[in-house]
């Protein structure tokens, strides 16, 4: 590997650790978010020239070739089909293709180890039926929404479908992990990530302004006598800060190789099956081993497992962003727009509706439907702003059973409605 790989290797690596050093310094900074401000860094380090392109005749080539090796290459390079500067473009696809792989089949055990499956079944009957109709609002309004947007002019809509189904039950990690496993290009995935972030400061703010008061209208409010399920607690004041801290990261070194060991698992597994299931294979395994793991108690107490994780799908999004070509984000983007928009609001507007019937309170449901729409983190935040703390952590259990599931149900639709 030359030293320009390496640099830009270091740089996809090393990065995050700026980013939540902003983010914890700059309060304005934390409220954008740590993976807007990764995704930004990756669409500038992608878009503004710094890095060699494929150029065209290696880039026709790739389309026909996806498998090229580095000797074929360099045979074309040799040849003087395409330039140093070209060969060069090819490393850093090469480079990035890896990190992708590394960074979010180690993050899924990783998050998925913090979760404590044993304390799921203990959830109050109205928060655990609410999850079922959170799930099942999600399911329908993304399925409905991809017959009225199918032939709109969008390819592949049925891997769009499957990522709002992943990132939607679950979250980041799982539209990430989706994005692998589907297949899904760059550029879909880009704008795809940011039309929800966008749509989701519009979710938030209506329910942490008029969200509560208006559902006070149609549900019952939250009962005086609280069951208490109890979680681990998910450092959700300041989720990053402190993962280099020797006492920390140390620990680590265990959950870490017990992610890697998963891996190999997932590995071997997929070498029994055709190649183009290798990558679902993988992930569904490592999923389900993850969730396995979390079982054992001296790994679930691990502090800061879901964090790294976390700090891995930065990386991954600084690498999917800097991947992205701004230039082919026009054409395709009012309808994939307004099908987010659909997707996020459909999904609440029949939460609420399901819920009525079912008299589940107005609080069990905004804490239910931001756990999924806005995945876990989010979740004190809006319970601060509707003052009842007794959510939060059912709230974050939520969370953690759609980080599990998301990558099974966003495959399985996804793959229901490609076969319609």
């Amino acid at each position: 590997m030359n030293l320009p790989l390496i640099l830009l290797a270091l740089f996809y690596v090393l990065s995050p650790i700026v980013i939540l050093h902003l983010c914890h310094r700059f309060p304005f900074v934390n409220k954008l978010g740590a993976v807007i401000i990764a995704y930004i860094v990756g669409l500038l380090l992608g878009n503004t020239g710094i890095l060699p392109g494929l150029g065209s005749y290696l880039n026709d080539f790739m389309l026909l070739n996806p498998k090229a090796t580095s000797t074929e290459i360099e045979t074309l390079l040799s040849s003087g089909f395409i330039t140093e500067s070209e060969y060069l473009g090819f490393m850093i696809y090469k480079l990035r293709d890896l990190l992708m792989s590394i960074t979010i089949l180690l993050a899924i055990p990783l998050i998925l180890f913090s979760a404590n499956v044993k304390q799921w079944g203990q959830m109050a009957g109205k928060t655990l039926l609410s999850l079922f109709v959170g799930f099942f609002a999600v399911l329908f309004v993304v399925i409905l929404g991809y017959f009225i947007f199918d032939g709109k002019g969008m390819t592949d809509l049925w891997k769009v479908s499957g990522l709002l189904i992943g990132v939607y039950t679950g979250g980041t990690p799982n539209l990430a992990s989706l994005k692998m496993m589907l297949d899904v290009d760059a550029n879909t995935y880009i704008l795809t990530h940011t039309y929800d972030l966008i749509i989701g400061v519009f979710y938030l703010t209506f329910l942490m302004t008029i969200g509560q008061k208006m559902f006070h209208r149609f549900l019952p409010k939250y009962p005086l006598q609280l069951e208490d399920v109890k979680i681990r607690d998910l450092d959700g004041k300041d989720p990053f800060w402190g993962i280099f801290q020797r006492v920390v990261f140390v620990p680590l070194l265990k959950a870490y190789a017990l992610a890697i060991a998963i891996l190999a698992i997932g590995g071997a597994l997929s070498m029994l099956v055709p190649e183009r299931m290798l990558m679902v294979v993988v992930i569904l395994t490592i999923t389900t081993l993850g969730i396995l793991a979390s079982m054992i108690p001296s790994l679930n107490r691990i502090e800061k497992t879901f964090e790294s994780g976390m700090y891995l799908i930065l990386i991954f999004s600084i690498v999917v962003a800097s991947m992205a070509d701004v230039t082919n984000f026009k054409g395709i983007t009012p309808g994939l727009f307004a099908y987010i928009t659909m997707a996020v609001f459909g999904s609440l507007f029949l939460h609420v509706l399901l819920s009525r019937f079912l008299k589940i309170d107005a609080d069990t449901v905004m804490i239910t439907s931001t756990a999924m729409i806005c995945s876990p983190p989010f979740v004190p935040v809006v319970a601060g702003a509707i003052k009842n703390k007794e959510v939060i952590l059912p709230g974050l259990t939520i969370g953690i059973i759609g980080y599990a599931v998301g990558n099974y149900l966003g495959f399985l639709i996804a793959n229901i409605l490609k076969g319609m």
